[in-house]
Protein backbone atom coordinates (compact mmCIF):
# COMPACT_ATOMS: atom_id res chain seq x y z
CA UNK A 1 0.00 0.00 0.00
CA UNK A 2 1.27 3.56 -0.63
CA UNK A 3 2.56 5.38 2.03
CA UNK A 4 0.40 9.43 1.53
CA UNK A 5 1.60 9.98 5.15
CA UNK A 6 5.52 9.77 6.28
CA UNK A 7 6.91 10.61 9.57
CA UNK A 8 10.15 10.01 10.04
CA UNK A 9 12.77 10.35 13.57
CA UNK A 10 9.50 12.69 15.36
CA UNK A 11 10.48 14.19 18.38
CA UNK A 12 8.01 16.92 20.28
CA UNK A 13 8.02 19.21 23.12
CA UNK A 14 6.12 21.72 25.54
CA UNK A 15 8.63 23.34 26.75
CA UNK A 16 11.17 21.55 28.27
CA UNK A 17 8.20 18.48 28.72
CA UNK A 18 8.63 16.06 26.02
CA UNK A 19 5.61 14.90 24.58
CA UNK A 20 6.59 12.36 21.80
CA UNK A 21 10.00 10.70 21.45
CA UNK A 22 11.76 10.01 18.29
CA UNK A 23 8.96 8.09 16.87
CA UNK A 24 8.75 7.02 12.84
CA UNK A 25 5.90 5.54 11.42
CA UNK A 26 3.59 5.94 7.95
CA UNK A 27 -0.13 5.49 7.08
CA UNK A 28 -1.09 4.40 3.55
CA UNK A 29 -4.14 5.96 1.29
CA UNK A 30 -7.48 5.54 1.34
CA UNK A 31 -7.75 3.69 4.83
CA UNK A 32 -8.46 4.36 8.18
CA UNK A 33 -6.06 4.36 10.94
CA UNK A 34 -6.54 4.49 14.37
CA UNK A 35 -4.69 5.90 17.18
CA UNK A 36 -5.34 4.88 21.00
CA UNK A 37 -3.55 5.23 24.36
CA UNK A 38 -4.19 6.88 27.21
CA UNK A 39 -5.18 10.47 28.02
CA UNK A 40 -2.27 12.90 27.82
CA UNK A 41 -0.18 10.39 25.81
CA UNK A 42 0.35 12.39 22.88
CA UNK A 43 -2.35 11.52 20.53
CA UNK A 44 -4.08 14.83 19.86
CA UNK A 45 -0.78 16.20 19.75
CA UNK A 46 0.62 13.76 16.71
CA UNK A 47 -2.46 14.97 14.63
CA UNK A 48 -1.61 18.90 15.10
CA UNK A 49 1.92 17.83 13.75
CA UNK A 50 0.28 16.73 10.32
CA UNK A 51 -1.72 19.89 9.81
CA UNK A 52 1.08 22.40 11.92
CA UNK A 53 -1.95 22.89 14.08
CA UNK A 54 0.35 23.00 17.17
CA UNK A 55 2.81 26.59 15.70
CA UNK A 56 0.07 28.77 17.40
CA UNK A 57 1.12 27.28 20.95
CA UNK A 58 3.63 29.03 22.89
CA UNK A 59 6.51 27.32 23.70
CA UNK A 60 6.39 23.63 21.58
CA UNK A 61 8.73 22.67 19.35
CA UNK A 62 9.44 19.52 17.12
CA UNK A 63 12.39 18.09 15.36
CA UNK A 64 11.98 15.33 12.72
CA UNK A 65 10.27 15.15 9.19
CA UNK A 66 7.08 14.83 7.80
CA UNK A 67 5.94 14.06 4.31
CA UNK A 68 2.93 13.83 2.61
CA UNK A 69 2.24 12.77 -0.37
CA UNK A 70 -0.39 15.89 -1.71
CA UNK A 71 -1.07 16.52 -5.32
CA UNK A 72 0.78 13.38 -6.43
CA UNK A 73 3.64 14.87 -5.21
CA UNK A 74 5.75 13.82 -1.85
CA UNK A 75 6.47 17.57 0.15
CA UNK A 76 7.82 18.67 3.19
CA UNK A 77 5.41 19.64 5.04
CA UNK A 78 7.69 22.05 6.51
CA UNK A 79 9.29 23.04 4.21
CA UNK A 80 9.44 27.10 3.38
CA UNK A 81 7.54 27.18 -0.11
CA UNK A 82 4.47 25.55 1.67
CA UNK A 83 1.55 27.29 2.44
CA UNK A 84 -0.30 26.98 5.34
CA UNK A 85 -3.88 27.60 3.68
CA UNK A 86 -3.44 25.37 0.97
CA UNK A 87 -1.91 22.25 3.55
CA UNK A 88 -5.02 22.93 5.51
CA UNK A 89 -7.75 22.81 2.79
CA UNK A 90 -5.38 19.12 1.69
CA UNK A 91 -5.25 18.08 5.21
CA UNK A 92 -8.56 18.54 6.77
CA UNK A 93 -9.25 17.73 10.47
CA UNK A 94 -12.23 17.58 12.88
CA UNK A 95 -12.45 18.19 16.34
CA UNK A 96 -13.92 16.16 19.46
CA UNK A 97 -16.51 18.82 20.33
CA UNK A 98 -18.34 20.03 17.08
CA UNK A 99 -17.93 23.66 16.02
CA UNK A 100 -20.17 24.77 13.74
CA UNK A 101 -19.63 28.84 13.07
CA UNK A 102 -22.24 30.88 14.23
CA UNK A 103 -24.09 30.82 10.37
CA UNK A 104 -26.83 29.18 8.44
CA UNK A 105 -26.14 25.26 7.80
CA UNK A 106 -25.94 26.15 4.42
CA UNK A 107 -23.36 28.94 5.16
CA UNK A 108 -21.04 26.62 7.42
CA UNK A 109 -20.52 24.62 4.07
CA UNK A 110 -20.09 27.44 1.62
CA UNK A 111 -17.74 29.55 3.25
CA UNK A 112 -15.27 27.26 2.61
CA UNK A 113 -15.24 27.38 -1.03
CA UNK A 114 -15.82 30.81 -1.13
CA UNK A 115 -12.83 31.37 0.98
CA UNK A 116 -10.83 29.47 -1.68
CA UNK A 117 -12.01 31.70 -4.77
CA UNK A 118 -14.87 29.38 -6.04
CA UNK A 119 -18.15 31.97 -7.26
CA UNK A 120 -21.55 30.79 -6.95
CA UNK A 121 -21.98 30.37 -10.85
CA UNK A 122 -19.46 27.66 -10.91
CA UNK A 123 -21.97 25.76 -8.56
CA UNK A 124 -21.46 26.06 -4.58
CA UNK A 125 -24.97 24.89 -3.65
CA UNK A 126 -24.42 21.59 -5.57
CA UNK A 127 -21.47 20.92 -3.64
CA UNK A 128 -23.53 21.90 -0.45
CA UNK A 129 -25.59 19.25 -1.36
CA UNK A 130 -23.70 16.55 -2.57
CA UNK A 131 -21.32 17.01 1.29
CA UNK A 132 -24.57 16.78 3.16
CA UNK A 133 -25.61 13.66 0.92
CA UNK A 134 -22.42 12.22 1.65
CA UNK A 135 -22.92 12.80 5.50
CA UNK A 136 -26.25 11.30 5.44
CA UNK A 137 -27.72 14.93 6.53
CA UNK A 138 -29.50 15.88 3.42
CA UNK A 139 -32.98 14.34 4.39
CA UNK A 140 -32.73 16.17 7.56
CA UNK A 141 -31.90 19.73 6.83
CA UNK A 142 -32.68 20.35 3.04
CA UNK A 143 -35.53 22.19 4.24
CA UNK A 144 -34.10 24.54 6.78
CA UNK A 145 -30.74 25.25 5.53
CA UNK A 146 -30.73 28.56 6.30
CA UNK A 147 -31.41 27.75 10.06
CA UNK A 148 -28.42 28.41 12.27
CA UNK A 149 -26.42 25.58 12.32
CA UNK A 150 -26.35 25.56 16.27
CA UNK A 151 -29.65 24.13 16.09
CA UNK A 152 -28.90 20.65 15.13
CA UNK A 153 -28.86 17.93 17.37
CA UNK A 154 -25.00 17.30 18.63
CA UNK A 155 -24.74 14.08 15.92
CA UNK A 156 -25.91 16.59 13.13
CA UNK A 157 -23.35 19.09 14.34
CA UNK A 158 -20.60 16.53 13.85
CA UNK A 159 -21.98 15.37 10.74
CA UNK A 160 -21.98 18.96 9.55
CA UNK A 161 -18.13 19.43 10.56
CA UNK A 162 -17.44 16.62 8.71
CA UNK A 163 -18.78 17.62 5.56
CA UNK A 164 -17.26 21.07 5.95
CA UNK A 165 -13.83 19.41 6.43
CA UNK A 166 -14.43 17.29 3.65
CA UNK A 167 -16.27 20.02 0.84
CA UNK A 168 -12.87 21.19 -0.30
CA UNK A 169 -11.94 17.84 -1.10
CA UNK A 170 -8.99 16.90 1.04
CA UNK A 171 -6.69 14.09 1.05
CA UNK A 172 -6.05 13.36 4.44
CA UNK A 173 -8.89 13.82 6.98
CA UNK A 174 -7.53 13.61 10.89
CA UNK A 175 -10.24 13.58 13.60
CA UNK A 176 -9.78 13.72 17.14
CA UNK A 177 -12.36 11.86 18.99
CA UNK A 178 -14.91 12.31 16.82
CA UNK A 179 -17.96 10.42 18.36
CA UNK A 180 -16.74 10.70 21.70
CA UNK A 181 -19.63 13.64 22.69
CA UNK A 182 -22.30 11.68 20.84
CA UNK A 183 -24.85 8.80 22.01
CA UNK A 184 -24.54 5.59 20.61
CA UNK A 185 -27.13 6.04 17.56
CA UNK A 186 -25.60 9.10 16.07
CA UNK A 187 -21.85 7.64 16.77
CA UNK A 188 -23.02 4.47 14.59
CA UNK A 189 -24.08 7.19 11.85
CA UNK A 190 -20.69 9.06 12.15
CA UNK A 191 -18.51 5.50 11.85
CA UNK A 192 -20.53 4.77 8.72
CA UNK A 193 -19.74 7.69 7.22
CA UNK A 194 -15.96 7.29 7.70
CA UNK A 195 -16.06 4.47 6.01
CA UNK A 196 -17.51 6.35 3.22
CA UNK A 197 -15.19 8.68 3.22
CA UNK A 198 -11.59 6.58 3.34
CA UNK A 199 -12.85 5.57 -0.01
CA UNK A 200 -11.82 9.13 -0.51
CA UNK A 201 -8.95 9.71 1.60
CA UNK A 202 -6.59 8.55 4.24
CA UNK A 203 -8.28 9.06 7.63
CA UNK A 204 -6.33 9.47 10.82
CA UNK A 205 -8.47 8.81 13.49
CA UNK A 206 -7.97 9.17 17.79
CA UNK A 207 -9.74 7.12 19.51
CA UNK A 208 -10.92 5.69 23.01
CA UNK A 209 -13.41 3.21 22.17
CA UNK A 210 -12.22 0.02 21.52
CA UNK A 211 -15.60 -1.62 20.01
CA UNK A 212 -15.10 1.31 17.82
CA UNK A 213 -11.96 0.86 17.04
CA UNK A 214 -12.66 -2.68 15.82
CA UNK A 215 -15.56 -1.88 13.76
CA UNK A 216 -14.00 0.64 11.50
CA UNK A 217 -9.77 0.72 12.05
CA UNK A 218 -8.14 -0.82 9.13
CA UNK A 219 -4.47 -0.55 11.15
CA UNK A 220 -4.62 0.35 15.29
CA UNK A 221 -1.61 1.86 16.73
CA UNK A 222 -1.22 2.86 20.53
CA UNK A 223 0.48 5.43 21.74
CA UNK A 224 2.68 5.29 25.12
CA UNK A 225 5.11 7.00 26.38
CA UNK A 226 6.16 9.23 23.58
CA UNK A 227 6.37 6.81 21.51
CA UNK A 228 4.10 4.88 18.70
CA UNK A 229 3.52 1.05 17.98
CA UNK A 230 1.59 -0.71 15.51
CA UNK A 231 -0.98 -3.36 17.16
CA UNK A 232 -2.29 -4.89 13.98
Amino acid sequence: MKKIIEIENLSFYYGKQQILDNISVGFGSSSIAAITGSSGSGKSTFLMIINRLWEELNGARMSGRVSLFLDHEKLDIYGRAISLSWLRRKVGMVFQIPNPLPMSIYRNLALPLQMAGMKKKDGIGQKVEMVLRQAFLWPEVKDRLRDDARTLSGGQQQRLCIARAMILQPEILLLDEPTSSLDEKAARKIESLLLVLKEQCTLLMVSHDQAQVKRVADEVLEMDGGRMSVLN
